[in-house]
């Protein structure tokens, strides 16, 4: 049962609900009247004086109040269902999103948030990804994961789900900001991942439990991605994709962008080959990434997934080019006679492999 007396935190839930209601509504409200409470049960009168919204907004304000009895009961649910509320005004509320004006005013979260203190970097990209960008997204995260940076991403098909899993597999925390309620597993194919991250990790969002994906919803969340991570890493995208739109929250928060290339000619590499040729940083190696954070890269050696002699060609001619001292790109791409794309497209498989390992700056030499 629900007290007569609501409570600030339960109007704050109710202000959530409210159509067309994000942060910077939420926030000027309370702002404008003092309280979540105050501004919940402010009088038409005077909601009107305040100019706070427009005449159109607040038919939609007044309206939704009707359903306080309703949402009040969804809130003393949500303790039975593992869902916390975190407020902007509370101790654990992300201190990354403290500088942005459209910040969340509430979070909704199944397990942990990602502490502060410790290092995170976001890596999305294309649901309809290759082989080479499944392998990519899986291997960074892991690597980065490993090495004590948590890893965030939005749990979506493709790029993101083996990002996650990247980290599951390596019994690390990993972090999924959804474009629908934290109770809602989109899309079902990652429901062994949701489950994953609720016990080692956590899913948050800004939208009210059991709210539906929305094609609307997922560039919203985009901006959350980005500002939870002090990096971004793009793994394959369009040259119009939602990944670049992460890309271009990351850069207007003033966050490192990195960009996996690939070949000139594929579709799903042009985001990234583009955003590279903009300025972004093009990512070669796990180093690449942790230099930034200030942290040291210490490859821990894999059993080689497949033998040398199993290689396909592009690997073996690039392997062959590698020595047991350090090689640049470039030097190795003119030894096999490659392009410097098609030469790291296959480094990247040989590190895939643990048969050779970047030692940073775009050097790569044989693992012993």
């Amino acid at each position: 049962m629900t007290s007569n007396t609501l409570t600030d935190r339960e109007a704050l839930y109710c202000l959530c609900h409210v159509p067309g209601f994000g942060g910077v509504t939420i926030r000027g409200l309370k702002d404008t009247f003092g309280t979540y409470l105050s501004a919940w049960r402010v009088k038409p009168q005077e909601l009107q004086k305040s100019g706070v919204l427009t005449e159109r907004r607040a038919e939609v304000f007044q309206e939704s109040r009707k359903h306080e009895s309703a949402w009040r009961k969804e809130f003393a649910g949500l303790a039975q269902k593992n869902i916390r509320v975190i407020a902007e005004c509370d101790p654990d509320y992300p201190t990354r999103f403290l500088p942005y004006k459209d910040r969340p005013a509430a979070l909704f979260v199944k397990g942990s948030l990602p502490e502060n203190e410790v290092p995170s970097v976001a890596i999305v990209g294309a649901r309809a990804c290759t082989e080479y960008g499944k392998e990519a997204a899986g291997f960074y995260a892991g690597e980065l994961a490993n090495a004590g940076v948590n890893i965030i991403s939005g749990m979506a098909a493709g790029v993101d789900g083996y990002a996650h899993r990247g980290a599951i597999e390596r019994g690390k925390p990993t972090y999924a900001v959804l474009g629908c309620g934290v109770n809602v597993c989109y899309p079902r194919e990652n429901y062994k991942i949701f489950h994953a991250m609720e016990e080692n990790g956590g899913i948050l969002s800004e939208f009210v439990p059991g709210t539906r994906p929305a094609a609307m919803n997922f560039p919203m969340r985009n901006r959350i991605i980005s500002a939870l991570a002090d990096a971004v890493i793009i793994i394959e995208a369009r040259e119009k994709s939602g990944s670049l739109i992460t890309a271009d929250f990351a850069l207007e928060q003033g966050k490192e962008v990195f960009a996996l290339p690939g070949r000139a000619n594929d579709p799903l590499s042009g985001g990234c080959n583009r955003l590279i040729q903009g300025g972004a940083n093009m990512l070669l190696s796990p180093s690449d990434v942790l230099e930034f954070l200030g942290m040291k890269y210490e490859r821990k050696l894999t059993i080689h997934k497949f033998s040398q002699n199993r290689l396909a060609k592009n690997e073996n001619l690039v392997y062959a080019s590698v020595d047991s001292r350090p090689r640049y790109l470039e030097e190795i791409a003119a030894l096999c006679g490659l392009s410097v794309t098609e030469c790291m497209e296959a480094l990247l498989k040989l590190e895939l492999a643990g048969l050779v390992f970047g030692t940073g700056n775009q050097y790569y030499k044989k693992a012993e």
